[in-house]
């Protein structure tokens, strides 16, 4: 089952989050977490046509030539001086997708999605997709829970349009 939220819950999700939901969807029953034990790479690699058809650039190995570079600084003459790498990233639509597995939550690596998507220039959306079980968690609970609380303190103001969380 593909659950997906998007944050602030204040605001409209933006017409991107329906239609990367709609791609997790078209490949449930292969990447469902509580049957399927996939790492984050398989999953992926399921999406990747689909992510594809929507105007996602898809990571393809970890060779520099299949890697998906977003800028993060820029230096003299205005070259690219750092760069984190996503594993999707759709220019026109302004939104990075990180797909997690094992240590989405138990490595708080959506955190690390979090902080680094705020870095990126000329992004607006972190989507971030995590199992919906990963042993005996809940992930899709606890990163909701947790961006509940993010956006519910406003204590802490992120340079993003919103986040989308997606379960799968």
């Amino acid at each position: 089952m593909i659950r997906w939220i998007s944050y602030p819950k204040s605001k409209r999700p933006p017409l991107i989050a329906q239609k990367i939901s709609t791609v997790f969807e078209r490949v449930s029953s292969s990447i469902d977490s509580t049957s399927k034990d996939l790492a984050s790479n398989a999953v992926l690699e399921l999406l990747a046509n689909g992510l594809r058809d929507i105007g996602f650039r898809v990571e393809r190995g970890k060779r520099k030539e299949d890697r998906i570079d977003v800028p993060v600084l820029f230096g003299r003459n205005g070259k690219v001086e750092k760069t984190f790498q996503v594993d999707a990233y759709n220019p026109d639509e302004c939104v990075v997708l990180e797909v997690e597995a094992g240590r989405g939550v138990l490595n708080y690596q959506f955190l690390k999605d979090i902080f680094q998507t705020c870095m990126m220039s000329d992004v607006k959306y972190a989507a971030i997709a995590v199992r919906n079980i990963y042993k005996h968690s809940n992930d899709f609970k606890v990163v909701a829970t947790f961006l509940e609380t993010l956006y519910a303190s406003n204590r802490l103001q992120l340079p993003l349009e919103g986040i989308i969380l997606i379960g799968y």
